[in-house]
């Protein structure tokens, strides 16, 4: 035998053994990998689909899991995780490899892409141990329950959140999970599912949230702007103080969810977030949507939401709530396909349909449940963010930007300020460095209400938080993060500017086009 063949038989019987002694069972590649497919804002940025396509492992303990990471080809290749038993501090440490970068004490799913954790038999519970997403992207965690994660007290794991995603996360399918925690922030514990630092494009579904203080955020603090293109739907949130979730910045779509005793307040949309809710039902609750603790303002559209026994505080510095009769402070337009059921049968569909050990039914928008088969996709090897673009949705009437002026504050080597305004998603502009602003100007006030920003081809996703600015007065039209549509109050103006305040890689813009409805 060659020297060369006898190291990588060496190589791949020590990866084996590794396996073996951390409780990880190796399987036959499979076809499948979650069951169902990714909805909401996962489909978008090129789609989520796990490990679909790769090799499956079944594990029994957290460093079993580790360990199925590390023994990847690399940090990018497919693979599909079983879980099933109890997964806690006692059976979760550390596992070193050039595909993975994992820790004691918690699930680490850091810089890496292109994986499945699903919980199978008689179930997965993450007891004490929480799973934290970083640097990562193209993952799915289906059919799971974590619980009693501490950051305070003994043990603690990953910050005290069940789930939590940071630093440059894309596409995250969170799907029929139960998170749950004994108390609030004075307990030890702190939010169910937080999203934070440039984490963008993720679906939470047919979920439980209970028995917290803290729901979730999407951005830590009001200048963590970066954030956004999430949707929530088919979720119960039950006897939870607050952040059902807490929205800064962004744009998140939260509909046909069910809200049963939100102590504090519920969904508070802040800092220039634009949620779009619609068709929930909320029972015995307080504050259930509006902006809260804070004069940075949100934004909402609802539309037939249930309120049942629903009570509202008055307004006042830092209370802002939407009710208690809530009407539309704005517009959000949703760049996927959905149904909706209606919100008198929502407590009744996610009595069935959402949490872990469930059957992982889902609703077929008629309000009846039903089981999805499994889901067979083609192999990933490459994060979504390389994978074709998705185009936001064309909007009617005549785009302005086309034969008229463009400025702005830089321009990289190559680009020009004139290409967002040609017509051709194929030229672009960047700023000279990761942040800078692009203006179209026309010679006399112009009446605009919506802009829509495209990034050309293997670039989705660049773009982090931004400003839309009136020029002539300095006003602020919309805050958010991502490409996409933005709507806004009809505006005459003669020059408007799209500011780039955070990116990712160098960020590019192709089209800046311009509407007047």
């Amino acid at each position: 035998m060659r020297r060369a063949d006898v190291r990588r038989l060496q190589a791949a019987l020590a990866t084996v053994a590794v396996g073996v002694a951390a409780g990880v069972v190796l399987q036959d590649p499979q076809p499948a990998a979650a069951v169902g497919a990714a909805t909401g804002y996962a489909t978008q940025n090129g789609g989520t689909t796990g490990g679909a396509g790769g090799q499956t492992v079944r594990a029994s303990t957290g460093t079993a899991i580790h360990a199925a990471l590390c023994g990847r080809a690399s940090s990018s290749t497919p693979i599909t995780i079983e879980v099933t038993g109890t997964i806690n501090h006692g059976n979760t440490s550390k596992v070193s490899g050039s595909s993975c970068n994992t820790a004691d004490g918690v699930i680490e799913l850091k810089q890496i892409s292109n994986v499945t954790i699903i919980g199978v038999g008689s179930g997965a519970v993450f007891d004490q141990l929480g799973i934290h997403l970083r640097d990562s992207s193209n993952i799915i965690i289906q059919n799971v329950t974590v619980r009693n994660v501490k950051k305070s007290g003994s043990p603690t794991s990953n910050g005290g959140d069940a789930i939590g995603m940071e630093s440059t996360v894309r596409n995250v399918w969170v799907d029929h999970v139960t998170l749950e925690a004994s108390g609030g922030e004075s307990e030890g514990y702190d939010g169910l599912f937080d999203m934070k630092d440039n984490t963008q494009y993720v679906t939470l579904s047919y979920s439980v949230l209970r028995n917290s203080g803290r729901g979730g955020l999407i951005g830590s603090s009001e200048s963590d702007l970066s954030n956004g293109f999430v949707t929530f739907h088919h979720n119960l949130y039950e006897n939870i103080d607050s952040r059902t979730p807490l929205l800064r910045g962004g744009i998140a779509h939260i509909y046909n969810n069910h809200y049963v005793s939100l102590h504090e307040s519920g969904i508070n949309s802040r800092a220039g977030a634009r949620a779009k809710v619609e068709n929930n039902y909320f029972r015995n609750s307080k504050d259930v949507l509006g902006t809260f603790y804070t004069n940075e303002r949100g934004y909402w559209q609802v539309s037939g939401n249930t309120f049942d026994n629903v009570t509202w505080s008055s307004a006042g510095s830092e209370n802002y709530p939407a009710g208690p009769n809530p009407t539309s402070n704005t517009t959000v337009s949703i760049p996927y396909a959905y149904r909706l059921d209606a919100a008198s049968c929502v407590p009744d569909v996610v009595r069935q349909t959402a949490g872990a050990n469930t059957g992982l039914r889902v609703s077929d928008g008629s309000c009846s449940p039903q089981t999805p088969p499994p889901t067979t996709a083609a192999p990933t090897t490459a994060p979504p963010t390389t994978a074709p673009p998705t185009t936001p949705p064309p909007t009617s009437g005549t785009n302005l930007s086309l034969g008229a002026g463009a400025d702005g504050s830089s321009k990289a080597s190559g680009t020009s300020y004139g290409n967002v305004r040609d017509g051709d998603i194929g030229t672009w502009w960047s700023p000279a460095g990761s942040t800078g602003s692009i203006s179209i100007k026309w010679g006399s006030a112009t009446r605009v209400s919506r802009v829509i920003i495209r990034e050309p081809s293997g670039t989705q996703g660049s773009i982090g938080s931004w400003q839309l600015v009136n020029h002539d007065t300095g006003a602020v039209l919309a805050s958010g993060s991502g490409a996409g549509v933005i709507t806004f109050s009809a505006t005459a103006l003669s020059k408007i500017t799209f500011k780039i305040n955070s990116s990712s890689g160098t960020p590019r813009v192709g089209e800046f086009e311009t509407y007047a409805s």
